[in-house]
This record gives structure tokens, C-alpha cells and sequence, in this order.
């Protein structure tokens, strides 16, 4: 994967176009554009601790020196991806994907949570390499982990913990808080679509029963 061959997810086009320098400047030249997308490969492939900047340099087609010119270690590389990522685009980035769910009408809750279902996955899909990265980098790294919790999960749950609201006026869900509802809601399905990231090809997934088994558990959890 380069930065030319069309390989490319759209988060990390914009990643690129938007800027991924320590200071939040944009990618000045070819070659750090080859050095991020090759990094966010193999970080996405073999996590932080098992990736090297040898090997990201081997795969961008860069001199090793090249990389530490751009960025001063393999951890400011790192973060270089996920900073700018989380803080100027991906939640706006995740909205955009979402709103048309969060905005529509449903019937019942079982409803919105396979629309739910259904436009994660697709978005994640379409996003993989992010996902892993965050999902490998987040018990390990509190920065990390901080720029998840303060940016992404408190926009995407504000605007869920108005539809619950909608549901517990209409009686269709418990009356319990709505973000301790949110918070459960967003809780099991990232329990789903994680796992199904890291084990959809193994020949042990059963992807429609989970799906079912997740839609039945918060269905029925949930009830009035």
C-alpha cells in the first residue's frame, strides 16, 4: 500500500489531505505521505509494540532516517495518525456516516438498532485499518484513550441519547437514564462489531447468529 495506489480508506485520505504533522500541519511532501499510509498498514497489521520502524520504512520505500526527519520516534508517529484523526475528523467523520440513522423515525427499538448494526459495520468496514489500530492502541496508550472518550464517544452519544430520549417519551424503552442507556446500547454493539473486525474470516464466526443474539440481548434488556 502507498499513497497513489488507490488503496487507501477514506479516513486516510483525509488524514492526508487534512494534515497528520506533530504540530497538526498538513503532509508536505510525497515521501511522508508514503511514510504515514505504509505505517498505518503495519501498525493496523502487527499493533505498536510489534511494529518496527525499520520494517515501516522498508514499506514506504524510505531510508529509516527518513522517518525520524518527519517524526522524532516511532510513538510520535503513532500519534501523529490518531491525533489529528480523532480531534479534527474522525467524529465529524462518524457523524457524517451516522446522522441519516440518528435523524430517522423507527417503530421500535429493535429497529434502529439493526439500522444501527447495519451502518457501523459498514463504516467500520470501510475503515478497517483505523479500527484495529484504535482498538489494539487504547489499553496502552492514555492519550489515546483520552482523545477517544473526550472527542468521539461524547458527540456520538449525545446524538444517540436524543433518539433514546424520543423512545422513553413513546414508552418503547425502560426509564432508565438515557446515557446509562446509551452507554449500554453502544457498549454491546461495539462488543459485536469488534470481535466480528478481528474474526469475521475464521471459520468459528457465525455472523448472523451473533448479530441476532446481540439485536435479542438488547431488545429484551432494554424493554419497558
Amino acid at each position: 500500500m502507498n499513497a497513489n495506489d488507490g488503496s487507501m480508506e477514506p479516513w486516510m485520505e483525509e488524514l492526508l489531505r487534512e494534515g497528520a504533522g506533530l504540530d497538526g500541519s498538513a503532509v508536505k511532501t510525497e515521501k511522508q505521505a508514503r511514510i504515514l499510509a505504509a505505517a498505518i498498514e503495519v501498525f493496523a497489521a502487527k499493533g505498536y509494540a510489534g511494529s518496527s520502524t525499520s520494517e515501516i520504512a522498508q514499506r514506504a520505500g524510505v531510508a529509516e532516517g527518513t522517518i525520524f526527519r518527519h517524526y522524532r520516534t516511532k510513538k510520535d508517529l503513532l500519534v501523529s495518525i490518531v491525533t489529528p484523526a480523532m480531534m479534527r475528523m474522525m467524529a465529524p467523520f462518524v457523524i457524517r456516516g451516522f446522522g441519516s440513522v440518528l435523524e430517522g423515525e423507527y417503530d421500535s427499538l429493535e429497529q434502529f438498532v439493526r439500522r444501527m448494526i447495519d451502518n457501523r459495520i459498514d463504516f467500520v468496514s470501510r475503515n478497517k485499518r483505523l479500527f484495529r489500530i484504535i482498538a489494539q492502541e487504547l489499553p496502552f496508550h492514555p492519550e489515546v484513550r483520552e482523545q477517544f472518550k473526550s472527542i468521539l464517544l461524547t458527540q456520538v452519544m449525545a446524538r444517540i441519547t436524543v433518539v433514546i430520549e424520543r423512545f422513553q417519551r413513546e414508552g418503547k424503552i425502560a426509564p432508565l437514564p438515557a446515557p446509562t442507556v446509551a452507554r449500554l446500547i453502544a457498549s454491546t454493539l461495539i462488543g459485536y462489531i469488534l470481535p466480528r473486525l478481528m474474526a469475521a474470516e475464521s471459520p468459528g464466526w457465525d455472523d448472523a447468529a451473533e448479530r441476532e443474539a446481540t439485536v435479542a440481548f438488547l431488545v429484551k434488556g432494554l424493554a419497558p
